[in-house]
């Protein structure tokens, strides 16, 4: 069906970290703007669509705002590099984690 290359399609190499930036950031991927709604969109309205060539596009378009995940989740993960669990709690960025089941004490445990 398709080709993965595992490099990204517009490389990313942020050297400075800044987790205001990246708390910012990381609403692109989930949140209600974000990359995952807007694949979801695509890839759900295709369904509906009475021929074959608009069924192609909205894949097509679904398939590329999945690629735009990696991305940002790319340009979070650079911009929190070597981030301490101090200086994730202090920027607002613990939430992030303890959404998705990983807990900042499972986290630390692992840098213990």
């Amino acid at each position: 069906m398709w080709t993965y290359n595992k490099m990204l399609q517009y490389p990313i190499n942020i050297k400075c970290r800044d987790l205001t930036l990246a708390k910012n950031i990381i609403s692109q991927y989930g949140g209600p703007d974000g990359e995952l709604g807007a694949s979801l969109r695509y890839l759900s309205q295709r369904f509906g669509m009475p021929d074959q060539t608009s069924k192609a596009i909205l894949n097509d378009i679904g398939t590329e705002e999945l690629a735009h995940l990696e991305m940002v989740g790319t340009i979070v993960h650079q911009l929190t590099k070597g981030a301490t669990i101090e200086e994730i709690k202090e920027a607002g960025l613990d939430p992030y984690y303890t959404d998705h089941g990983v807990g900042l004490e499972s986290i630390q445990k692992e840098f213990n």
